[in-house]
């Protein structure tokens, strides 16, 4: 007689938990040793660190003598994709020569271009400083409205350009977000956005508005000398103990 007993199933040997990886468990560890996100603190070593640096472009325009918001936007449209090293020059030597909209605007864009030939797009840009030259002195008789919807109308000003100025020239409470800025805020975990105007937002939700324009003249040195693009330098960086250093992977 056949045996009639059924085979037993076959029983798969337990699997040992899942272990984090070591990547995985030293990101844990590191977060783990950082201290609590203080915006005021981090700024306030951020402004002892950069006291040394020379000053983003548009402000050191403003301490010398161009602060008028006509100026400071066409100073930081000369700026787009330009370093400030470039910028600040070719700005005073165009200012210099015509720093009103009824000056600029008598020249033509071929004199503009020879004035500001070392930023990036020198040609596009001067046609576009002409153009808001002439709108300024055509339609607003002179004077630019301190409006960012405005001033954000004239070709090749977006959010960055127009919050800027009137930050600068006019006190407005309002954020600017350049590459540094994004960076580094994102860098740090204060706000994870992936593009800038996204940054803007975050940090429209979150950062203190006494800290509004002061981010952008903090950060742009800041991002320039110490928590750089590429290995930034972390060793030594007066923010490291709050800094979650989001997407570093190779440091000083």
């Amino acid at each position: 007689m056949a045996d009639s007993k059924q085979p037993r199933p076959t029983i798969a040997p337990r699997r040992a938990p899942r272990t984090q990886s070591a990547r995985t468990a030293h990101a844990a560890a590191s977060d783990a040793e950082k201290l609590p996100f203080d915006i005021e603190e981090v700024l306030r070593r951020v402004r002892h660190e950069v006291r040394s640096f020379a000053d983003a472009a548009m402000f050191e325009l403003a301490a010398r003598g161009h602060g008028s918001l006509f100026e400071q936007l066409i100073a930081c449209i000369l700026s787009i994709r330009t370093l400030d090293e470039v910028s600040l020059p070719a700005s005073l030597r165009l200012l210099g020569r015509a720093r009103t909209p009824e000056a600029l605007a008598r020249l033509s864009p071929e004199e503009i271009d020879a004035l500001i030939r070392p930023v990036t797009f020198h040609e596009g840009k001067a046609a576009q400083v002409h153009a808001i030259a002439m709108r300024t002195r055509d339609e607003f008789h002179g004077q630019l409205p301190a409006d960012a919807d405005v001033l954000q109308s004239f070709k090749g000003v977006g959010p960055k350009c127009a919050h800027l100025a009137l930050g600068i020239a006019c006190g407005h409470e309002v954020i600017s977000v350049d590459i540094h800025v994004h960076r580094v805020t994102n860098r740090w975990g204060y706000v994870k956005a992936s593009t800038p105007e996204r940054t803007l937002a975050a940090l429209e939700a979150v950062l203190p508005r006494p800290y509004w324009v002061e981010l952008n003249r903090l950060l742009v040195p800041f991002g320039k000398h110490v928590c750089t693009g590429t290995r930034p330098k972390c060793s030594t960086c007066p923010v490291l103990p709050y800094c979650r250093q989001e997407g570093v992977t190779s440091h000083r």
